[in-house]
Order: structure tokens, then C-alpha cells, then sequence
């Protein structure tokens, strides 16, 4: 039995669509209705997208019914689903808080809203009886003004003990004309003691060699290899780990064939660049972490050796995870541990 660590997973898309579905016939039947049944859903909701853009716009879908009262449904699921079906040892959820609140609201009042959201997803992942530990990543977003991208890194470095990075999301198009604006905000957080990783390198628009510097890991970051094999030495030399998430690419129209991360993997591991491979959104894809790690396998992009540094660097990148302790003496622990009574949920469907 291997454990595992995910470190790029979003909380918008990690609802699988059976869940999201019976949430949706209980809770909200008008956004159930346009679908004749679950199959027809599954079918929208998994789909792959023509675009990084379109495909963005599935977020805004979960995003809308994840409010203060829902967000323990869906976390519960989710911590449950990772212990049970992915056998995930650490997690990192990543959103952005200001999208949880009600958008009737001043922004002002939605940025003080944003730490209840906080609290809320942080005692949400604690559960005793299925023992993953979980941290939040909290995500700036490409369009939301600076003022609430302040507030959400403010946000992070208050609440150490739940939050252990800062992210920035959104489409990577748009980070362009806002440089200054980002690697300023990411050096306010790493002065902080921050943690700091980015989806940048991920399309071919999105390269923004600037933003490198600033961060600890690299969302994605598959042009890199793939394009811009140069800027390798220095990610090398700053210890930067990529966060690989295989699915997301084809769902996205950014890669056709699997066999193209063959490359990604090989220039890497030639450069001494580390991989955590990640699902980035597992609900959304209808697929769990091992499975991506099967699949690289099976279709010869990877093998059994490389698969183990992955699996190592995923632990050892991991923001944090107790890195004087080893997966191993974690999982000696849950087989020995006597198992709790499992508490129902609150929103039970």
C-alpha cells in the first residue's frame, strides 16, 4: 500500500459529479433541471474543453454553491474520498476565498467575509477518522482587483496554522499587464515567511519568466520542458518543484496525446528538476491521483523508478508536511489506529 501527497488540487473541482449531482437534485434543482439525468451531467461536467478559458468556466459553477453553510458537505467527501479511494497520506487544497462569498455584498464586506471562509474549509478537513493532513493554499485570481489580491495574501499569513501558501490562479492570459502588481504581491508574502507557488508555464501564453523568482514550486510549468528548456538550470538551481497534473492538459485542449509529457518527464529528470504528480481538479476529471500515476506508467512515459522520485518529491516539496517523518510511519500509525465512529455530515444527501 503506497501513500500519497497531492499538492495541486482546487477545491472548485474536486467534487465528483455523483456528489455534485445529488447536491444539485437536493439543493439546487433549477441548475439540475437542464439535465435529463445524472449520465447527462457526468457527460457536461467531464468533458474535455477546447481551451484553458472555457474549461475555467466549469469552476464558476461549483464555486457558486460552495457557501459558509455547503463547504462542510463538500469537504467531508472529499477528505473521505482521498482517505479511502486515493490513499492521500497530505493535501493541499487550493481556491480563492473571495469567490465563497455572497456576491450580494460590498466588496469591501466580501473581503471580511473571506476569513470565516478560512476557518470554515480549515476545521472542515480536520477529520479524526480519516486522517489525512490537509492544508489550504489560498489563490490570488487574474481578475480580481489588487485591493482583494492583498487581502487574500494578508489573509494567508494570518492564519498560519491553516494556510500554509499563496497561489495565483485564473486565466494565464491575463497575468501579462499585472506583473509588477504580482511579483510585488509575491514579495510581500515571502518577506512574510509565506510559501509561494503560481500556475504560470502552463499554456503557451502563460510563460511569464518574471514571475519564476518569486516562487517555491510551478503550477504545472510544462512549457518549460516543452518550450523553453533553457530557463531548466535555474529552476534546478532554485529547487523549484513542478506540480504535473497529466488530465488537465488534454481537458484543456493544451496537449493532444499523453506521449507528449514523455518529454516534460525526461528533460526534467536530466536537469535534476523535481515532479509531484497531481490531479489539479479530480472531480472534474472524474479521476483520483493514483491513477494518474498508473497512466504515465502504462503508457511508457514514466517508469517504476521514476515513478518512486515523484512519489518522494511530492513528499518532500510538500508545504507542510512533517518532513523529519516518514509516509511509511504514517500509514504503521492508520493500520494500528482504532477507527472512529464516522459522524454524519452536515446537508446529508
Amino acid at each position: 500500500m503506497s501513500l500519497y501527497a497531492e499538492l495541486h488540487r482546487h477545491l472548485g473541482g474536486s467534487v465528483v459529479p455523483r456528489i455534485l449531482w445529488r447536491y444539485f437534485q437536493h439543493n439546487c434543482p433549477d441548475i439540475a433541471a437542464p439535465f435529463a439525468d445524472y449520465a447527462a451531467f457526468e457527460d457536461f461536467y467531464t468533458r474535455p474543453r477546447n481551451t484553458l478559458a472555457e474549461y475555467l468556466e466549469l469552476h464558476t459553477l461549483v464555486e457558486s454553491v460552495q457557501t459558509e453553510a455547503a463547504l462542510p458537505y463538500f469537504i467531508y467527501r472529499l477528505i473521505r474520498g482521498a482517505y479511502i479511494f486515493e490513499n492521500l497520506a497530505y493535501l493541499e487544497l487550493r481556491y480563492t476565498p473571495y469567490l465563497r462569498t455572497p456576491e450580494h455584498l460590498s466588496q469591501r464586506q466580501r473581503i471580511d467575509a473571506m476569513a470565516k471562509i478560512v476557518e470554515i474549509v480549515g476545521r472542515a478537513s480536520q477529520q479524526t477518522e480519516y486522517p489525512v493532513v490537509t492544508r489550504q493554499i489560498l489563490c490570488m485570481h487574474s481578475r480580481l482587483p489588487y485591493e482583494v489580491n492583498r487581502a487574500i495574501v494578508d489573509l494567508a499569513i494570518q492564519y498560519p496554522a491553516y494556510v500554509c501558501a499563496i497561489d495565483i490562479a485564473g486565466g494565464d492570459a491575463q497575468y501579462g499587464e499585472r506583473l509588477a502588481e504580482f511579483t510585488g504581491l509575491y514579495e510581500h508574502a515571502r518577506n512574510a515567511g509565506l510559501k509561494t507557488t503560481g500556475h504560470v508555464f502552463e499554456t503557451e501564453a502563460g510563460c511569464y519568466p518574471d514571475l519564476l523568482p518569486y516562487l517555491m514550486r510551478i503550477g504545472h510549468g510544462i512549457q518549460i520542458p516543452l518550450k523553453h528548456p533553457e530557463l531548466l538550470p535555474e529552476v534546478a538551481a532554485r529547487g523549484q518543484c513542478l506540480e504535473i497534473c497529466p488530465t488537465t492538459y488534454f481537458k484543456t485542449g493544451t496537449l493532444q496525446d499523453i506521449s507528449q509529457l514523455k518529454i516534460v518527464f525526461d528533460r526534467c529528470f536530466e536537469a535534476g528538476v523535481d515532479i509531484a504528480i497531481c490531479t489539479d481538479n479530480a472531480g472534474l476529471h472524474n479521476v483520483r491521483l493514483p491513477f494518474e500515476y498508473e497512466s504515465l506508467l502504462t503508457q511508457d512515459v514514466i517508469g517504476f523508478d521514476e515513478l518512486r522520485s515523484c512519489q518522494e518529491a511530492a513528499f518532500r516539496h510538500a508545504f507542510a508536511w512533517p518532513h523529519d517523518r516518514q509516509p511509511s510511519s504514517l500509514l504503521t500509525d492508520i493500520l494500528h489506529k482504532p477507527r472512529e465512529r464516522e459522524k454524519t455530515p452536515m446537508l446529508q444527501v
